[in-house]
């Protein structure tokens, strides 16, 4: 029998007089309507706890503070806070703006009960509006802003600061999630940051750039760096060292106490791309093309058949790989816990949080050879219940337990928030913990700076670390007992220490050398890069020989940019063909020391070193002058697929005759599978002037696939192949194929051919091509559709399949230009209307609601919708009319805007209501729309993909394939606030059913 509302309600109220309450059943919980799920008081019961030993109680909640969106805790226990409140505004109009600015909060815990019972504001300002990250730092706080960062000083203890300065600044990312993120604390005394993909570059404060060892500068050019990076410096700001490049939106990075560096990175947004990094200095993380910048989309020989290793090139040397796939996701906050508190199984593991499904996980880690393994261990889920749990934080306090903020939304963020009055502190503790009282450390003293030194919380061991630094040679002896001792976290963390005493550092370093754990080695070799002045290479040779693969990894990263063939080659000497965590350690260790390097380890191999595995991967690696030629030969004796890894390692080579090798390859050779890919791979694009290489290639086309038939007619603009090149825009069902079809079909025989094919007598060949051809949004096409709908000789099939094809960009704007001029015939408008009514000019769809009087602009009751229940069969009969023109799901759609596959494990109900409604405000990073304009006034509105140094490659409206623009072509490029999508017009239970369907996608 089901329990009444009173019992659920009185079994609510207790669970806020007792954490360990009996939680609600799932009827129970399913009972509570909306608002009660959303209240406060319900809080607990929305999220599930997946360990028992664990327990999870809330520390601060809504009117105290709104929208967090990171924290850090002090060394007294109390939690700093950024806000959110005034997020994107520009794109969230409906949403208020607070004209003070976004707050930084302090929340305190004064009786020690656990929950905040004092809050005051640090700062409030429009200069910190939504800051994504925050690091205290004895009386230091720095605060992570694009494109700032800020350190704010509070001289006086009184917690109001007394300076406010910059640290850094012109990094890109304002009000983006893919800006500049939190500053965390290194044991070796530095400072750690990152930004995503949006921060490009980053200045000094006055605005002068930063170089790297070799004189290059830091920023998002290519050369080599792109994309989100990795960075550390000294505690002033001053010797910023970039450490790894090319992630999307790494979100924080976290360190450990040996030095090790982990965070999380993002996909492109539906893609299940989701990753976990172990992050190897000077590694590059594949999201761009190495060499080009080059977007995953674009095809390239030895691409990955599944989209989340594609999306990574993790096929490509030179591409360090992932630890996790972590698949759906939006990830936030990252952390490694280092406390006692929490079952030892969590020690020394990273602690994350995910907004996109949800949830908080540890990752437990694993050394495998070089790398390591992890899998996921769920702590924290609210999608079975509230999924508006957005968890965008996790931090250790002084206590050891784990705080988690939570933004609080029914999106994750990413230009949209649904809700402006909520936000959430939650805490982790062990099971049956109670209380929350805190110890400051006297960090004058000795004993009490070394307590502090062992603290799991960043802040307090911060101020220990200083401590301890300060006080020099009288802290030493205290230290090497500490270093002396069993527990290896604390003798990292003492080892650090003393390797900055004046004068002690290379005998400390050549003591942990010799130590019998490998990670303390691999710390030793750590800090000897940081001694400038001492030449240490002594002991990167010795070390060198290490059974450890994880010592030797270290070596390698270590001797980048240094003479040290002798090193190198016994590191490469003991790679065992397998781990390719090692080999992108060797190829880092060997940057512009190839042409040095290679010659003398392929002599140690002998004549034939091309029987070992491993150094077949090792010249596959490789980026010397001999590599090229090398990897022809590899080439020509390899057997099946294994070759296109060498054919893909040529785009890597900037010395070499490439076409030279392939046209050896070409005539030694009768697989047409092999001659397929060099014919790819020529840097030929024009075969008149090599009449044997176009026999050639004529001879294979019969038997290559669409794909590659598209992609060989595409780069040679061969006519011969008019036929089968027709068929395969009329038969294919692949859209991206026909699109890329029909347009190189136009090009290569001119728009006279497609009106006769528009025009066939046969009516089901003429409806095909109107269809297929009418996918190609250009001019000329649009006039052959005009004459085709306007034609009232012609049957009704055919002038109702030509307007169902006016819907693409300029097609659009030139429909509604005759729809005003009273130009379209009556028989054919009921279809043009519904594309104006739901065009993807928002200008043109205002205009045309007015024209036809319509009323679907007006404001839709999102409670009411919710109130609702749809079916997700007639659901995706919507998706299929409105949304598979643009969007994917398992395999089925265009590959035009975010795959939906997951989308319901990402997005609420009232999420998916919102991205439907105000489409603008949920636009996904990576798919904002970018006006184009040409030097010839043509004006483009597209998703740009990529962007390398010549081109530039776009996705225009509800099509998969890429359009390549020279940006020689091109006279400005500018982002706007709209997006492509447009407001489809939908009955009411239209979208009931929609969301119906896509909630259910998980």
């Amino acid at each position: 029998m089901k329990k009444s509302l009173f019992s659920v309600l009185l079994l609510a109220g207790l669970a806020a007089c007792n954490s360990s309450h009996q939680k609600l059943s799932q009827e129970e919980y399913n009972a509570l309507t909306d608002e009660q799920k959303r209240s406060v008081e319900y809080a607990l019961e929305g999220i599930d706890l997946l360990d028992k030993d664990l327990e999870l109680s809330l520390f601060a909640s809504e009117p105290m503070l709104r929208n967090p969106t990171n924290m850090d805790i002090d060394d007294k226990g109390r939690v700093w806070v950024c806000e959110g409140f005034n997020y994107r505004n520009e794109l969230n109009p409906r949403n208020p703006y607070d004209e003070k600015g976004d707050r930084i909060l302090i929340l305190e815990d004064t009786d020690g009960d656990g929950k905040a019972d004092k809050s005051k504001v640090f700062y409030q300002g429009e200069d910190i509006n939504s800051a994504l990250g925050i690091g205290v730092f004895g009386n230091k706080v720095i605060v992570s802003r694009s494109p700032h960062v800020f350190v704010f000083t509070d001289e006086d203890g009184d917690d109001v600061p007394d300076k406010k300065e910059i640290l850094f600044e012109g990094i890109g990312g304002e009000q983006h999630d893919h800006g500049m993120h939190a500053f965390t604390f290194g044991p070796d005394g530095k400072f750690y940051f990152n930004y995503g993909n949006a921060g490009e570059g980053l200045l000094t404060k006055g605005g002068k750039p930063l170089y790297d060892s070799k004189g290059r500068k830091i920023a998002a050019e290519g050369k080599p760096y792109r994309e989100g990076m990795v960075y550390r410096s000294d505690l002033d700001g001053s010797n910023v060292e970039i450490l790894a490049w090319n992630f999307r939106n790494n979100y924080e990075v976290t360190v450990d106490s040996y030095g090790r560096m982990w965070q999380s990175d993002n996909d492109d947004d539906g893609n299940r791309g989701t990753r976990i990094n172990y992050v190897m200095d000077y590694g590059n993380y594949g999201f761009k093309d190495e060499m080009t910048g080059a977007d995953w989309r674009t095809r390239r020989v030895n691409m990955s058949d599944s989209i989340p290793l594609a999306h990574w090139h993790l096929n490509d040397p030179g591409v360090v790989p992932n630890l996790l796939q972590t698949m759906a996701g939006s990830p936030t906050g990252i952390t490694m816990y280092e406390g006692d508190m929490l079952p030892a199984k969590y020690k020394g593991q990273m602690l994350h949080t995910d907004a996109g499904p949800n949830v908080m996980r540890a990752y437990p880690v694993k050394k495998s050879g070089a790398g390591f393994t992890a899998e996921i261990s769920g702590i924290l889920d609210g999608n079975k219940r509230d999924n508006w749990f957005r968890p965008s934080d996790v931090t250790v306090a002084p206590d050891g337990s784990v705080f988690v903020s939570d933004w609080y939304d029914p999106g994750v963020g990413g230009h949209a928030m649904g809700d402006v009055a909520q936000g959430r502190i939650y805490r982790v503790t062990s099971k049956g913990h109670k209380g929350y009282e805190v110890k400051t450390p006297d960090y004058s003293s000795l004993e009490g700076a070394l307590e502090a030194l062992k603290s799991p919380n960043t802040a307090t061991r911060y101020k220990g670390w200083v401590s301890l630094h300060e006080m020099g040679p009288e802290a030493e002896e205290a230290l090497v007992a500490l270093y002396s001792g069993s527990d290896e976290l604390m003798k990292a963390r003492a080892f650090w220490l003393l390797t900055k005493l004046d004068g002690k550092g290379r005998e400390y370093i050549e003591k942990a050398a010799e130590d019998k754990s490998e990670d303390i080695r691999v710390a030793a070799i750590r800090a000897a890069r940081e001694l400038k002045n001492e030449d240490l290479s002594f002991l990167y040779n010795t070390l060198s020989q290490d059974q450890s693969a994880q010592v030797r990894r270290e070596v390698a990263l270590a001797i980048r940019f240094k003479d040290a063939p002798e090193t190198w080659l016994n590191l490469a000497k003991a790679y065992d063909g397998q781990d390719r965590w090692y080999l992108e350690a060797l190829g880092i260790a060997a940057e512009d020391q190839w042409d040095i390097y290679l010659p003398s380890y392929l002599e140690q191999m002998g004549e034939n070193w091309d029987d070992e595995k491993a150094a077949r991967d090792i010249v596959w690696r490789s980026r010397s002058s001999m590599t090229m030629d090398l990897l022809g030969r590899l080439i020509a004796e390899e057997k099946g697929e294994n070759k296109l890894r060498y054919f893909r390692a040529m785009d890597f080579q900037s010395n070499g005759d490439k076409n030279s090798v392939l046209l050896s390859l070409l005539g030694n050779t009768s697989d047409v599978s092999e001659k397929v890919v060099i014919f790819k791979q020529l840097d030929i694009n024009d075969l008149s002037e090599y009449p044997k290489l176009e026999e050639e290639l004529s001879s294979i086309l019969a038997e290559v696939s669409d794909t590659d038939f598209l992609d060989l007619v595409s780069k040679y603009s061969i006519s011969s192949e008019k036929d089968r090149l027709l068929m395969l825009v009329r038969k294919s069902e692949e859209g991206r194929d026909i699109q890329q079809g029909a347009r190189m079909f136009i090009n290569l025989y001119g728009i006279g051919e497609v009106k006769k094919l528009m025009n066939d007598e046969n009516q089901d060949n003429a409806l095909n091509a109107i269809e297929r051809f009418g996918l190609v949004d250009e001019t000329p096409v649009t006039n052959l559709l005009i004459s085709i709908f306007n034609d009232k000789n012609k049957a009704i099939a055919e002038r109702e399949m030509a307007m169902e094809a006016m819907n693409g960009w300029r097609s659009e704007e030139i429909l509604w230009d005759m729809i005003q001029k009273n130009k379209v015939s009556e028989e054919v408008m009921p279809i043009a209307k519904r594309h104006m009514l739901a065009t993807w000019h928002n200008d043109i769809r205002a205009k045309a609601n007015d024209f036809f009087d319509d009323g679907s602009e007006e404001e839709i009751d999102v409670k009411t919708l919710l109130a609702k229940t749809g079916k997700p069969s007639e659901g995706q009969k919507v998706f299929d009319m409105y949304c598979k023109t643009c969007h994917m799901v398992n395999g089925n759609g265009v590959d035009f805007g975010p795959g939906l596959s997951q989308i319901g494990a990402k997005l609420s109900k009232d999420g998916l209501y919102n991205a439907i409604l105000n489409p603008s405000e949920g636009m996904g990073f990576g798919y904002e729309t970018q006006q184009i304009i040409m030097n010839d006034g043509t004006e483009i509105q597209a998703i740009i993909t990529s962007k390398t140094e010549n081109e530039v490659n776009v996705k225009l409206l509800g099509q998969s394939d890429q359009t390549r623009y020279p940006l020689s072509d091109v006279k400005s490029i500018k982002q706007l606030n709209t997006s492509l999508m447009p407001k489809f017009p939908l009955e009411e239970q239209q979208m009931v059913n929609l969301v119906e369907y896509l909630s259910g996608l998980k």
